[in-house]
């Protein structure tokens, strides 16, 4: 929907690059969100068990300190350039490595899904995400980061 809304002016050559583009901007967003749900929400109905009937059940959620990686803001500066490596990284990649990579190890899907999804076959799917995964690691070592 978003290539033909926004780009169906332009050339036909012009679409498939664009149309990748925002697949993997989807799929970025799209883990990003489940991410931040997944680790700020917390079902409130686990606290009706409390004793106070009127008591605030934020009140009741203990913050591991150790886990928590806004603890401090320097805990929170070295996370936020981590993450601009990795994505930087992950640009570096060939386009088809990349999809590879962020269908089956950020989508979570199995290489059958990711090889329907790609349109090629299960061991194509094993050979990039091969490839990516050890050119990931050879940057991001070359940066420094180790896992």
């Amino acid at each position: 929907m978003r290539l033909a809304e926004k780009y169906s002016s332009r050339p036909a050559e012009e679409l498939p690059p664009l149309f990748q583009r925002i697949l993997q901007n989807a799929i970025r967003d799209s883990y990003r969100r489940s991410r931040t749900r997944a680790g700020h929400m917390v079902q409130l109905s686990s606290f009706d068990s409390l004793d106070d009937e009127f008591a605030d059940p934020l009140e009741a959620i203990e913050i591991d300190e150790e886990h928590n990686p806004f603890a401090t803001p320097h805990a929170a500066l070295l996370q936020a350039e981590t993450l601009g490596l990795i994505e930087e990284a992950l640009q570096n990649l060939p386009p088809r490595q990349r999809e590879a990579f962020l269908l089956r190890y950020w989508e979570g899907l199995d290489i059958a899904e990711t090889a329907l999804a790609m349109g090629c076959t299960e061991g194509s799917v094993k050979t990039h995400c091969s490839r990516a995964t050890s050119a990931l690691a050879i940057a991001l070592k070359a940066k420094d980061i180790k896992p």
